[in-house]
């Protein structure tokens, strides 16, 4: 299996959050494909995109999904947004500790761990922590559908989430992390929607099984220096 990798950029200046794809902050961002889809999706196969940027204080990451049959019920943090029309971003930056996993739904409710062993267990994993209250406040996120979408929006429609996640929140949980250009960090991304009326499961970096939480399956992101953008 081909390990992806994308180059992540330094961001030339800081996104607006306002879901702007081709805004000035995100024009030269490489574009990343989420479309290896799980034989157990449905017909529906939402063409999917992301962009990836950092800073010297965190990671910003926008997706732009043209969706059909989207729902939206969850609303609080920790619901299990995976249920609705979802992207999700999966991050490790160490090598030699866990990954943390932030899931959103298109009406930006998160859910959001740190795992160290992602054995099944029940209904959790072996070894994982709960991002906290207070960990919240160190993640941003804009979307551009309503928080609640019931019953389910049946037409094509175009969306889109961004996020931010400070580089002190990945500290608190695996210590300092490395961002100097040459640096490479494991990450996965993926869409989803468990109780659409079409179900489906895509992935940038192909998993092996029907489960994201594999991390020998995850892609490389690679910090690029300044210089090196693309024009």
């Amino acid at each position: 299996m081909t390990t992806r990798r994308y180059p992540l950029y330094p961001a030339s200046k800081r996104p607006e959050f306002k879901g702007q794809w081709d805004g000035a902050a995100w024009q030269n961002a490489p574009v990343l494909s989420i479309s290896h889809f799980r034989p157990e999706s449905s017909d529906h196969h939402p063409v999917t995109q992301a962009k990836l940027l950092y800073s010297v204080e965190g990671l910003y990451g926008l997706f732009q999904v043209q969706d059909r049959y989207v729902r939206c019920v969850h609303r609080r943090y920790q619901d299990p947004v995976y249920n609705d029309s979802c992207v999700e971003f999966f991050v490790q930056p160490c090598g030699d500790k866990g990954y943390f996993n932030f899931e959103f739904n298109c009406g930006g409710a998160m859910l959001a761990s740190y795992i160290e062993d992602s054995a099944r267990i029940g209904s959790g994993f072996r070894a994982f922590k709960r991002l906290t209250k207070q960990d919240r406040r160190q993640v941003f996120i804009y979307h551009s559908l309503p928080r609640m979408i019931e019953p389910e929006l049946q037409e094509a429609t175009t969306w889109y989430l961004e996020f931010y996640v400070h580089h002190a929140l990945l500290e608190k949980y695996v210590g300092p992390v490395d961002i100097s250009p040459g640096s490479i960090w494991r990450a996965n991304l993926f869409k989803c929607g468990d109780q659409t009326s079409h179900p489906h499961w895509a992935a940038w970096s192909a998993v092996d099984s029907p489960n994201f939480h594999l991390p020998h399956c995850f892609g490389t992101i690679e910090f690029m220096a300044a210089e090196s953008c693309q024009k």
